[in-house]
């Protein structure tokens, strides 16, 4: 977007993406346009992200509950693993899930309120909801209408469906979700929408990227990946203590969201662990519900002590093996306990470790005490701590660990393309999809128009089946060209070093070396005549 100056479009290889909708892309560019190309800015919006859904839940906390809640609330979200990590990340989904979870609150809030704000409330509620589309695709809609028929049916309020405030909900979620789309359609770009709702539906229909699991995956993310929270959520799920209508509702439209999404992404074939974040908000929620509301310490019986113990000595042992991964890769390698070639090669990568990295699963098995303690006695500032002492070593672990798994899975090949963005040459992968070439080796359009790739690409997709383009087939159709035609300028490729075999047999193909995995190969020009 910001090299071409076209907004309106999301692009890759300077071709339009329409896997996903601009609105994250938008917040990207825009940060990238102030701090500059580069993983700060990739990364910052969710950062931003990070900062107002913790707000956000204090906020809301406070207003339907009471302060106490909402600090409770926000620490504990803050102190669970994978939404700490996904604010660290570059991915779409904290602030598609913030603008449903958002959208959800204020239908909520308009329906308590009795002024005429319940018409702003209503309208702010669609408009947000209209804005995940524009983030991330129509599941927002699905989602959304799904919990929102569900609550009004399981709450007595089906009548409201037929009510003048449910259709001024729904002409503001058309509003503000179609404006990027009608844009499109009256520039004449047609296929681009046509070709968003078909790779929506693949991934319904489909394991799109190799990315399939058992019905049960998200069930084990959202248990371990949000363990302790997990345990407290399933300790708190059968809270039934008084409170008041509003509360009532928050509680039964969050405990909706949580099984209309563990069922919707266990149900389609497409099994990512960011599928199901939107969990991340009612397991947190739910838990903060118990601890203020029930005697956990009653409900904390011999299965889920069990449970709670292994978990967390799982995780012990996880993390002390990462401080001492430079004994344990030697170890693993001699006993050919990993039989993957590609992941062999990869603990080949230079590891440095520090002592104070012993630091960080004491501070993780003292977290655990905490809460488990005050699960036990039901206290709820020692249950807190717990929660505080979690994110210092969230914090510690990713800041010490996240570089390390960077260094053994793809180290090698970033510092390939970082240097290869200082040369005018051509980069592509052989075998395998990615895209961090095409950000790393800072691509332009001139190293896409050569007359000779323009052409082989215009063949390659006339003979591809007829709305069955995919991104990949551009990817592939330009490493077929670098490997059979002639170049003029260096064309580097690189592929993992098991799937490199065929590589050599192209005329001009010549492999410079190999690191942690990967294999770089080399055409050089064909010098004028």
């Amino acid at each position: 977007m910001i090299i071409t100056g076209n907004y309106s479009t999301v692009q890759i290889h300077f071709q339009p993406f329409w896997e996903k909708p601009p609105f994250f892309i938008w917040m990207e560019a825009f940060c990238m346009n102030v701090f500059g190309i580069g993983e700060f800015a990739a990364r910052l919006p969710n950062a931003v992200c990070g900062i107002f859904t913790i707000v956000t839940l204090y906020l809301v906390g406070k207003k339907l509950f009471s302060q106490k809640f909402g600090l409770l609330w926000a620490l504990i979200h803050a102190g669970t693993l994978l939404p700490s990590l996904y604010f660290k990340s570059g991915v779409i989904d904290p602030w598609f899930n913030y603008f449903i979870f958002l959208s959800l609150i204020l239908f909520i809030v308009s329906i308590h309120t009795e002024n005429s704000k319940k018409w702003l409330y209503i309208a702010l509620s669609g408009i947000i909801l209209g804005i995940a589309v524009l983030t991330k695709g129509p599941a927002a809609l699905l989602i959304e209408g799904a919990c929102v028929f569900l609550f009004l049916l399981f709450s007595g309020n089906i009548k409201f469906l037929f009510k003048p405030l449910f259709f001024f909900f729904v002409f503001t979620i058309l509003f503000s979700s179609t404006s990027w789309f009608l844009f499109q359609y009256l520039n004449g770009k047609t296929y681009i929408i046509e070709q968003f709702i078909n790779y929506q539906m693949r991934l319904l229909n489909t394991e799109e990227s190799g990315h399939g699991g058992p019905f049960i995956y998200h069930f084990i993310v959202l248990l371990l990946g949000c363990f302790p929270t997990s345990i407290l959520f399933i300790l708190s799920y059968r809270n039934k203590t008084a409170i008041t209508l509003p509360q009532s509702h928050t509680r039964l439209i969050l405990l909706v969201l949580f099984w209309v999404v563990l069922l919707l992404f266990s149900i389609v074939k497409t099994k990512i662990v960011h599928y199901s974040s939107l969990c991340y908000f009612p397991i947190s929620f739910i838990a903060t519900f118990g601890i203020l509301h029930k005697d956990l310490g009653k409900a904390f019986g011999v299965s889920l002590k069990t449970l709670f113990i292994i978990i967390a000595a799982l995780f012990s042992i996880l993390v002390i093996a990462f401080t001492q991964i430079n004994r344990l890769i030697p170890i693993l390698l001699e006993k050919d306990l990993i039989k993957d070639e590609f992941a062999k090669l990869n603990l080949n990568a230079v590891i440095s470790s520090h002592s104070y990295e012993l630091f960080i699963p004491v501070l993780f098995l003292i977290a655990m005490y905490f809460v488990f303690k005050g699960i036990k006695t039901n206290t709820i500032k020692t249950i807190a701590i717990g929660f505080a002492v979690n994110i210092v070593f969230i914090v510690g672990a990713i800041n010490t660990f996240v570089p390390k798994v960077e260094l053994i899975s793809q180290h090698a090949a970033i510092a390939f393309y970082k240097e290869c963005a200082k040369h005018d040459c051509y980069v592509e992968t052989n075998d395998f999809k990615s895209y961090a070439y095409i950000f790393y080796s800072d691509r332009r359009p001139h190293h896409y128009q050569s007359k000779s790739l323009t052409d082989f690409i215009e063949y390659f997709f006339s003979v591809q089946e007829k709305g069955a383009f995919k991104l990949n087939y551009y990817a592939t159709a330009n490493c077929f060209w670098m490997k059979t035609k002639d170049m003029d300028k260096p064309a580097f490729l690189v592929s993992k070093t098991p799937n490199n075999k065929d590589l050599e047999k192209y005329p001009g193909v010549k492999e410079m070396y190999r690191s942690n995995g990967f294999s770089f190969f080399v055409k050089m020009p064909v010098p004028a005549k």
